[in-house]
């Protein structure tokens, strides 16, 4: 197998499993189960016609398991539990990005969550990864008559509440660049204004970095939630914004003094405001980024 080939399979298992599971870590450790199989199977002499095919296969069962098993410890999660920011890659091809952003956002993972993981693997794998029935009903381990009614069932509560994004990406790129700005700035009027009246500001700390323990509905007490945050900033010596584009939507990575990151926030917008805030503070979920500060050090250390 060439690099080009490997680079090409682990690509398409990955984006099965990030999608199943929320979890970037997780879904490198089953893809890497996943190769591992792969390479015992050939050595075993086992005919494989298409890897691709052998891998997606695996890695579909592999992350089922894991989101049977998962359903405990999510509900045991201290505070609301989110996905894994996944940052946009310079190499991805521009038009599958736009292609799959739907389907990476974070408020559609979460929606995502709402569904048994026998619904979320069968909707996946047929709307999003376009998979024939009969494959999906050998990897969940049911009929293929089953098969399509868990995916009509998922595909009609996802239909019922998908949240809506911006048409036009430039558009949602105006919007959060003058969001990011106002932010950096300390214009909180300014900041308010961007934001829908029924804005959802939703946070994660996993219990390990001061996180809204809820979500917040409203703009009024999002807007105060943010101008807490903003103003907070100012006595930890500044923080730094550095937008990115992370799971298909405009976002930014909190930065401490030292670069160190903190928070990664996304940022659904539609009809020319902002939707919905996603924080993601638990440092388990950024050190697949780069180094992670600790706010709380960092509140002990200033007050």
């Amino acid at each position: 197998m060439t690099g080009s080939e490997f680079d090409e399979l682990r690509t398409s298992a990955f984006a099965v499993a990030y999608r199943m599971l929320g979890s970037v870590s997780e879904a490198e450790d089953i893809v890497q189960e996943g190769f591992l199989r792969l390479h015992r199977a050939r050595e075993g002499g086992e005919r494989i016609e298409s890897p691709r095919a052998y891998l997606s296969t695996v890695v579909s069962r592999l992350s089922l398991d894991y989101l049977r098993s998962a359903r405990v410890r999510r509900e045991t999660y201290v505070g609301e539990w989110l996905p894994e920011p996944l940052l946009a890659s310079a190499d991805d091809d521009p038009a599958r990005k736009v292609e799959m952003a739907d389907s990476l956002s974070l408020a559609f993972l979460v929606l995502l969550e709402s569904l048994s993981p026998e619904q979320r693997a069968a909707y996946l794998l047929r709307d999003v990864f376009d998979e024939p029935y009969d494959r999906i009903a050998e990897i969940v381990g049911t009929s293929e008559q089953n098969a399509r009614q868990l995916a009509t069932r998922a595909r009609r509560h996802i239909q019922e509440r998908r949240p809506r994004f911006e048409a036009s990406r430039e558009q949602r790129d105006v919007l959060a660049a003058r969001f990011f700005a106002a932010a950096d700035d300390g214009d909180l009027e300014g900041l308010e204004e961007l934001l829908a009246h029924d804005v959802v500001l939703h946070g994660d700390g996993g219990g390990k970095a001061p996180a809204v323990k809820r979500a917040i509905h409203g703009r009024a007490k999002v807007a105060r939630t943010l101008k807490a945050g903003l103003r907070a900033s100012t006595r930890f010596g500044g923080f730094t914004l550095r937008r990115n584009q992370i799971n298909g939507q405009p976002g930014a990575l909190v930065l401490d003094p030292e670069g160190k990151l903190l928070t990664v926030m996304i940022l659904d917008i539609a009809d020319g405001q902002i939707q919905t805030v996603h924080a993601i503070a638990n440092p388990d979920k950024l050190q697949h980024l780069g180094p992670v500060g600790d706010l709380r050090a960092l509140r002990r250390e200033r007050s």
